[in-house]
């Protein structure tokens, strides 16, 4: 429960500090882990301080010799140890620490399981998908560079990018690239890289070493924060065989620094190779089209049309006269044909006409209404019938008639 004071009604130092002391010790025994940093041994006890590997907090922690050497030559420092201890208040000076009552190094197995686990988790967060990987700039104006000071891995970095692209520019950032300290300063450093808008890729370098050594960068909170930067983020941490979780959530994985510097910046000579294989292409290419509009060129001014344009007018002009001949031709010809063809019509229709027949002596003979008389059977004595013959026509009445006597002798 909270103390109940005023300014009229304090209460002492001593009340204080042992109301603290109640609540901590109402905490029990714990396990912590950590990393030890400040190992001391004096005498029968073992005094350290026990550093969060993430954030920038620590605390101090006692207990008798014997509990660490019974956890062998491992617990030294930069060592993670897992600690069972009970939390102390010492009363009389104000200060907290733990009593350690067990300690316990983390293996190397126990390590590798837990970064497997952190894997599959981050791997199911899809942190590590391809489509959320930016891709890198073809020529950085800036590149920040997260390192150890002085370190192999800023002399790779730098030197190599250098003498492939002479002008580039870096912002360097020295931080610890292990030990307890290396998450959190990498981490600073990545943020203030990535709020830099100048700096358009983020590189973070380290040289080999042991698994321990590269701890730091297979830390969750040093790879989520990498997962969000703003700026593309290229991972160059040890050797090829070496797989921190940050090779598989930074966007460019590089095996070595050296490598790292061949991914961020292009070689000045084989880009100025590659423009002058296309200038020769582009110019190639130019000449060639050129090339083939001239002959073109020369092929059309070949043609009779162009070569000599009065002597084609001519030939179109013979052929005009040749094809109005062909046509007076084929039409006097025609009109001739039809001329002979409408004669012998003209002769078949006067030989077939009853105007020729009765040219030649015949008569024929009509009835008032005009039906022909083919008999003499057909014509009544009185009746008046109507003769036509070649020149004119007869009005004669029918006085007798006689049988017919054709073919008869003498008739």
């Amino acid at each position: 429960m909270a103390m109940q004071t005023t300014a009229e009604s304090p209460v002492p130092v001593r009340t204080v500090l042992q109301a603290v002391g109640g609540w901590i010790g109402r905490l029990g025994r714990i396990w912590v882990e950590g990393q030890i940093t400040d190992l001391n041994a004096r005498g029968g006890t073992c005094y350290l301080t026990l550093r969060d590997p993430v954030a920038n907090m620590s605390v101090r922690v006692v207990g008798p010799r014997a509990v660490f050497e019974a956890a062998g030559p491992a617990v030294t420092d930069g060592a993670r140890v897992v600690i069972h201890a009970k939390p102390d208040f010492w009363i009389n000076r104000g200060t907290f620490s733990l009593s350690a009552i067990e300690v316990r190094p983390v293996g190397v197995g126990e390590l590798l399981a837990r970064l497997e686990r952190l894997r599959r988790v981050l791997a199911a967060e899809g942190l590590f998908r391809p489509e959320r990987k930016r891709p890198l700039p073809f020529l950085p104006g800036k590149i920040g560079l997260i390192c150890g000071r002085q370190s192999d891995a800023e002399h790779d970095v730098l030197q190599n990018a250098r003498r492939r692209w002479p002008a580039v520019a870096f912002r360097v950032e020295n931080t610890a690239v292990q030990g307890s300290y290396a998450v959190g300063e990498v981490m600073e450093a990545l943020r203030r890289l990535d709020a830099d808008p100048e700096v358009d890729v983020i590189v973070i370098a380290r040289g080999g070493g042991s698994m321990e050594d590269l701890l730091p960068f297979s830390d969750e909170a040093l790879v989520r924060a990498v997962a969000t930067a703003r700026t593309p983020v290229v991972s160059a941490i040890g050797h090829e065989q070496d797989t921190p979780i940050l090779d598989l959530v930074a966007d460019v994985r590089a095996s070595t620094p050296t490598d790292a510097a061949k991914k961020v910046v292009p070689d000045v000579r084989e880009q100025l190779q590659l423009v002058r294989e296309l200038r020769e292409r582009g110019r190639r290419s130019l000449a060639g089209g050129i090339e083939r509009e001239l002959a073109w060129l020369r092929s059309v001014r070949s043609r009779p049309a162009l070569a000599d344009p009065v002597r084609e007018i001519e030939r179109q002009s013979e052929q005009v006269l040749a094809l109005r001949d062909r046509a007076r031709r084929c039409l006097s010809g025609a009109l001739d044909r039809s001329g002979d063809e409408l004669s012998h019509t003209r002769a078949r229709l006067l030989a077939l006409s009853p105007a020729a027949t009765l040219r030649r002596g015949y008569a024929i003979v009509q009835r008032d209404d005009g039906s022909v008389v083919r008999g003499a059977a057909e014509a009544a004595k009185g009746d008046r019938l109507l003769v036509r013959l070649a020149d004119g026509r007869l009005a004669v009445t029918v006085e007798g008639g006689s049988a017919d006597t054709r073919g008869r002798p003498g008739s």
